[in-house]
Order: C-alpha cells, then sequence, then structure tokens
C-alpha cells in the first residue's frame, strides 16, 4: 500500500496517508493507457466535416448538349463529378466519432495513470486546499511553495468556485474535482497534485 507524505500550502510536511493498493499502487498496463486516451481523443472530434456530392451542387440541371451527333462524350450534367465545380464523391460526411470501452477496461486505464504518478514520485498529497478570494497571485503562492514549476493538475475533492477562478489564468495549470478526473487528463499533466480527501474519494470510487 503506497505511503506518500501529506503537504500543507505552505510546502511543510505535515502527515502521511496510505492510498488505495489497488487505485494507487498496481503495475500500469500501458496498452490499456494508449486505448483509453485513442477514446477520448475520438469523442473529442466533432466530425462536423461535409462536402457536396453531385445532388447538393448548385446548377446542372439540362443536359448540356444531346446524346449524338457532336462527336463528344456524352454527359447527362454539368455537375458529374469528372466535371470542374462538379459534385465530390465518396467525401467525408458528418458524423460522429466517439466510442466507448468497456467500464472495467476505463477503470484499469486510470488505475493504471494514477499508479504511474506515484511511481514516477509525480503525486503530491495536499492536506487541503483552500483560498480565501479568487486570486491568481495566491495560488501561484501555493505552486511555489510546493516546487512545482512542470504543467500541473489539480484535483479536488469537491468543486471550488475560488480555486478554480485562482487558478484559470495560470499556464499549464487545469483543475478538476475526484469524480472529473479522466486518462488523457492525468497522461497531460507532469505532477498530480491531489488534496488528502479527494485521493481518499478516488479510492473508493474506483478500488
Amino acid at each position: 500500500m503506497p505511503k506518500l507524505t501529506v503537504f500543507d500550502q505552505k510546502g511543510a510536511e505535515v502527515g502521511a496517508v496510505e492510498l488505495s493498493d489497488t487505485v494507487f499502487g498496481i503495475e500500469p498496463n500501458e496498452h490499456v493507457v494508449y486505448q483509453a486516451v485513442v477514446m477520448q481523443q475520438a469523442s473529442r472530434r466533432q466530425g462536423t466535416h461535409a462536402v457536396k456530392n453531385r445532388s447538393a451542387v448548385r446548377g446542372g440541371g439540362r443536359k448540356p448538349w444531346r446524346q449524338k451527333g457532336t462527336g463528344r462524350a456524352r454527359q447527362g450534367s454539368i455537375r458529374s463529378p469528372q466535371w470542374v465545380g462538379g459534385g465530390t464523391v465518396f467525401g467525408p460526411t458528418p458524423r460522429s466519432y466517439a466510442y466507448k470501452l468497456p467500464k472495467k477496461v476505463r477503470k484499469l486505464a486510470i488505475r493504471s495513470v494514477l499508479s504511474g504518478k506515484v511511481g514516477e514520485s509525480d503525486l503530491i498529497v495536499l492536506d487541503n486546499l483552500k483560498l480565501d478570494a479568487p486570486k491568481t497571485k495566491d495560488f501561484v503562492s501555493v505552486l511555489k511553495n510546493l516546487s512545482v514549476t512542470e504543467k500541473a493538475l489539480v484535483v479536488t475533492n469537491e468543486f471550488d468556485d475560488t480555486v478554480i477562478l485562482s487558478a484559470r489564468n495560470v499556464p499549464g495549470v487545469k483543475v478538476l474535482t475526484a469524480t472529473q478526473v479522466n486518462v488523457l487528463d492525468v497522461v497531460a499533466y507532469d505532477k498530480l497534485i491531489v488534496t488528502k480527501e479527494a485521493a481518499e474519494k478516488l479510492g473508493e470510487v474506483l478500488g
């Protein structure tokens, strides 16, 4: 069972916490993580691409010349695909790229990335994260006290508008609640800062 040091907002050690072994202490499954990342990226695609086929292109209702006797190939419409300005054949149409992996696979993926952060010493546990007012300066001070200079994903137990507003203008920082944690965000950020309550909640939900 992983045991990590708990820090306060000033960067001082205030204790330790034992994290769930099934969530933060497993051997990461890289292939499952890859599958989860691809699934999330595919689900984010808009899929609004579209082209006009010959029925959607304006004009071309009349046969350009008579069928026989001109010495030219027969043509039925100037909007056929072989004409300049004609319709597109087999072009992309609006669609959804979203798909879902089995629930157990998704859980294994998030447990894998969380365990990976612990294994690489990139997970920091805070006893609490409370700010008196939405001030970017105060949030930056917390990061400085924790010696965090890389991209950081901050996870709180519950939605805190003050923390979110304070972190909004800090480059390379994102704030999520424990229920919003996902594979793509954990992979995208170098450091994972989790409050003690959020870490315990993740252990309960994903365990």
